[in-house]
């Protein structure tokens, strides 16, 4: 017998997919939470799925709850994590300038400003509670009542938990800037030309590159601080990797730039920009994170 429910607990996919990405930060454990979440839902009785008024308000409740029990052992997840923990990148649906690019993830994630690198990178430094709270009231428009059944705390108590996030979250908002790919452009030839003073002029002098290479690939293991200092370390890598190709991409929905060998993805770099300069640089080179990508 066809579930008359089939339709409409399928369509929630794309809307599970996202909740748990901005959650987690990790695309496949987005995945896999909503693969949990499915196989809860056909593990009820079909009695039981029929007295669901509302199968995706009981999908989503489903999903957040195990966001919230993953968020909360991540942190003892992260403090094993070899180096810095950046959240995984995903592609966009095309090159922002030319080129295809990967399309199946952002079929699946809507891209929005609460995608971006450093939105996500804000989340992280969230408890658990405050980061479910926050997204599903500010980003997915949830009422408080709502969100009080998947945290499991009053709606008060969740209306301050988002307020909390909030004011972190509003300092990385991302400023809609029309020199963005400009600024990623320019970037881009002075480090392909070895140009180290166009390098230093494009990046901010209290700039931060951030590098995640999960243990198994190589990069630098601490962040580097001032532009100076990134700029003389991004040409040191130019110097020894002559193979590498950078090409424009729509990283987290923004213009970023990927390096490829070979035909294959090794790097995804994210960026942050104030103005006309860069203040911040994600490397993202663990194989691991980059699978959407291949």
């Amino acid at each position: 017998m066809t579930d008359p429910q089939l339709p409409a607990v399928l369509s929630e996919r794309r809307q599970l997919v996202n909740l748990a990405y901005r959650l987690l930060g990790s695309l496949a454990e987005a995945e896999d939470v909503v693969q949990e979440t499915y196989a809860r839902w056909y593990a009820l009785t079909e009695r039981q799925r029929r007295e669901v008024a509302a199968p995706g308000a009981w999908l989503t409740t489903v999903a957040g709850r195990i966001c919230l029990d993953l968020l909360g052992s991540a942190r003892a997840r992260r403090e094993q994590y070899v180096g810095e923990w950046i959240p995984e990148p995903v592609p966009g649906r095309s090159a922002w300038v030319d080129g295809p690019a990967p399309a199946d993830p952002a079929d699946r994630v809507t891209l929005d400003e609460s995608i971006s690198m450093a939105f996500l990178v804000v989340l992280e430094s969230m408890t658990p509670a405050e980061r479910v709270a926050f997204v599903l009231h500010d980003v997915f428009r949830y009422s408080f009542a709502e969100v009080a059944e998947i945290v499991g705390r009053t709606p008060a108590a969740c209306r301050q938990l988002a307020s909390s996030a909030r004011r972190r979250v509003d300092t990385a908002r991302v400023v809609p800037n029309p020199r963005r790919a400009e600024v990623v452009r320019d970037f881009k030839k002075a480090w392909e030309t070895g140009d180290i003073e166009a390098l230093i002029g494009l990046l901010d002098p209290g700039a931060t590159a951030t590098a995640d290479g999960g243990g198994r690939a190589a990069t630098f293991p601490e962040p580097i601080h001032g532009g100076e200092q990134i700029a003389h370390t991004l040409a040191r890598v130019a110097a020894h990797v002559g193979t590498l190709r950078l090409l424009e991409r729509t990283v987290n929905g923004q213009p970023g730039l990927v390096a490829e060998d070979g035909g294959r993805i090794v790097s995804v770099y994210a960026f942050d920009i104030v103005g006309d300069r860069i203040t911040r640089v994600w490397v993202i080179r663990n194989p691991e994170k980059l699978r959407a990508w291949s």
